[in-house]
């Protein structure tokens, strides 16, 4: 079903956008990748990727936080492949501090990347989709999108933002094969969570097994997600073609209480 579709996934340079993208590809999408990184890994990426997939692999670098740069990144999508069926919003900035102290350019940059971005490429690529009478949205949220958390005002605020606008979407794309939604994971192993574990070992002076048990149990839960793109994939499948307009958490549970256990 999904061989010979064009998948464009924001943040997918590393972490779980890399997962993403290759678990489409095994699929048989065409991908276009998009984040930050060293050019040479990058493209040491993306061409390990199409050979071994045997698909288009490209990459974008549009900066986020410019408007004008993700309407290129769909338009770049839409000239190489003529549709975007696929589009990830996964890219994501994160800033920390109590809401006193949380500085104005990092509220700004919060906005920017984590949910106008999203409304952007969303805009850019849904008249292609209407188009083609498919395709498939996939915001990815939080559980903290559906839950607060101190000094995380610019995260929580745009996760929770992220769930309105696919619900919005949603409501207009309803009786189409065109599906939008949000997935809210809890914490997976990638950049920002190995530095933090990295810092409580040295703040700490704890074993790394002893820091990422603090750093999971901060977070009510006892492991990182990591089925993410199995998620993705089925959102993306037939199966989940009634599936539209959800905040679907993936997230060991975090959202329903906190085990006893911990």
């Amino acid at each position: 079903m999904l061989k010979g579709k064009c998948a464009v996934i924001t943040g997918s340079t590393a972490g779980q956008g890399a997962l993403m993208a290759a678990a489409l590809a095994a699929q048989g999408c065409n991908i276009v990748l998009n984040g930050l990184g060293d050019p040479a890994a990058i493209e040491n990426q993306r061409a390990t990727l199409e050979r071994e997939t045997g698909v288009d692999v490209s990459y974008h670098p549009a900066d986020l936080s410019v408007e004008e740069q993700v309407a290129s990144l769909i338009a770049f999508a839409l000239e190489r492949h003529g549709a975007v069926d696929i589009l990830i919003n996964n890219a994501v900035v994160r800033h920390f501090a109590p809401v006193e102290e949380f500085e104005s350019a990092h509220w700004t940059q919060e906005l920017a990347v984590n949910l106008s971005s999203a409304f952007y490429a969303i805009r850019a690529a849904l008249p292609g989709m209407r188009a083609k009478g498919w395709g498939r949205i996939i915001n990815l949220s939080s559980n903290h999108g559906l839950f607060g958390a101190a000094n995380r005002v610019g995260y929580v605020t745009t996760k929770t933002a992220l769930i309105g606008l696919t619900r919005a979407v949603a409501m207009e794309t309803v009786g189409t094969q065109i599906t939008c939604n949000a997935i809210c994971p809890s914490a997976m192993l990638g950049i920002n969570s190995q530095t933090k574990i990295d810092d409580l070992m040295k703040r700490e002076q704890i074993s790394r097994e002893a820091a990422t048990a603090k750093f999971l149990s901060e977070r009510k839960t006892t492991r990182f997600v990591e089925t993410l793109p199995a998620v993705v994939l089925f959102l993306c499948s037939e199966a989940g073609r009634d599936m539209t307009g959800v905040a679907l958490p993936v997230d060991l549970g975090s959202t329903a209480g906190r085990p006893s256990s911990l």
